[in-house]
């Protein structure tokens, strides 16, 4: 499903990513792990063709990614802090995203909404939810147009225990009806708990380790 080869970015002239190579299966999830600054951010984002790599190839379903074909559709993503429309409520910031694609309505909107702890009818604005709630508003926007790829960069940022347990359960359902995956963490029980295969990045050079 992704595969990846061979994968150098530099910023600066710094190299960030130093020949990375490694591939996701499908309907499988994925862990990165590796301290701050280790990469994996940028890596993603190489995969969700958001940054181009200097040298390598990225290919998602067979398709490589490069200047004319540096998004691919149908994917979900959360990297870095989710970014919404504070005077809106969560229904209301999901169903202007819909609109811009056109794939879903309101139902798939309120499912997602649900799916991830937070009620569609809620008319509290964005500016008052914890940065919890906004997690989960994240989460929700990534899975509402039932994307074939999801991409994670530490979903259970602001998350109570509660929280992360049904993310968790959330998860790895996603996995049951198909998606393939890719979740960034710190926690080692997330890693532990929800991935099939795991890779640390160190420097900008990626390795396999055990699951």
């Amino acid at each position: 499903m992704i595969e990846v080869e061979h994968v150098s970015k530099y910023f600066s002239g710094r190299k960030v990513l130093d020949d990375v190579s490694f591939c996701v299966q499908e309907k499988s999830i994925c862990g990165l792990v590796g301290r701050n600054g280790s990469g994996k951010t940028v890596l993603m984002k190489c995969i969700c063709g958001f940054l181009l790599p200097e040298s390598g190839q990225i290919r998602l379903r067979g398709k490589t990614l490069d200047a004319k074909h540096n998004v691919i559709g149908n994917m979900g993503i959360i990297i870095e802090v989710p970014g919404f429309l504070e005077g809106e409520s969560a229904r209301n910031n999901l169903l202007y995203l819909a609109r811009l694609n056109g794939r879903i309505g309101k139902a798939e909107v309120d499912e997602a909404l649900r799916k991830v702890g937070l009620d569609p009818v809620e008319k509290k604005r964005v500016k008052k939810y914890s940065l919890g709630m906004r997690q989960r508003l994240g989460i929700a926007q990534a899975i509402m147009e039932d994307p074939d790829i999801i991409i994670f960069d530490e979903p259970m940022n602001g998350l109570d225990e509660d929280g992360v347990r049904k993310m968790r359960k959330l998860f790895l359902e996603l996995k049951d009806q198909g998606k393939t995956m890719i979740i960034a963490s710190h926690n080692a029980e997330d890693i532990r708990c929800l991935c099939d295969q795991v890779y640390k990045i160190d420097h900008g050079k990626i390795r396999r380790m055990e699951a």
